[in-house]
Order: C-alpha cells, then structure tokens, then sequence
C-alpha cells in the first residue's frame, strides 16, 4: 500500500517529520507569544500600569529563559530620556508653556462626550 508514490516506511518517516516540524513551530510560536508578554509587562512596570494576569501565566509557562528581544529593548530604552525630561518640573513647566488652553478644553470635552457616548451604548437602563 502506497501513499502518493511513497512506501509505507517513507510515508512514516514523513508523518514524522510533520509532526517534529510543527512541535518546533508551536514552540518557537510559545516562545514569541512569550516574549511579548515579558516585553508588555516591562511596558506596565514602566509606565506603572496594572498587571495582566494572562501575561503573568504566559511568561510562567515559558519558563525562566525568556528575555525580550534585543530590538525591543533599545526601543523602550530610547524613549525612557525623553520620558525623564516630561517628568521633570522643568519639562513639565515648558511642557505647559506649549500647550494651547483652548485645544487642550476641546480634546477634554471631546473625550468626556465619546466615554458618555459609550457608558450609554453598553449601560442601557430599561
């Protein structure tokens, strides 16, 4: 019996093969997922943000050996001296001085009516 011109030990050995391929698939897959999640809760420690349970069980699941990826890093890293001079009482004075009144009113009615808006669509009473 034949399997497209296979013998039955090359159409084993080739079921077996698929079988290895996609295990290394699904782990290198984990290990993605993995990373952006350790990436993610790096992001939330940062900017002091609650934590995601699901990344929690996600980075256990993976494992001590997970690190976030060199590229990643460096674009968290680059951010963090800007982020420092904001923080600043001199960056936030001039950050003040740059700010327009009249836009800064306009963006906070416009986000006070679009959480209004959507409080409403989700909250139907009666």
């Amino acid at each position: 019996m034949s399997h497209d011109g296979m013998s039955r030990e090359e159409y084993e050995e080739y079921q077996k093969q698929l079988v290895e391929e996609k295990m290394e698939r699904d782990a290198e897959f984990a290990t993605k997922k993995a990373e952006r999640a350790c990436l993610r809760s790096c992001l939330r420690e940062k900017y002091r943000l609650p934590k995601s349970e699901q990344d929690e069980i996600m980075i256990q699941q993976a494992g001590d050996d997970i690190d976030v990826p060199e590229e990643l890093v460096k674009m968290v890293d680059e951010n963090a001296p800007q982020e420092e001079e904001n923080q600043s009482i001199l960056g936030q004075m001039q950050n003040i001085q740059n700010m327009d009144m009249e836009q800064i009113k306009e963006k906070a009615q416009a986000t006070l009516v679009e959480i209004k808006s959507k409080a409403e669509e989700k909250c139907t009473v009666m």
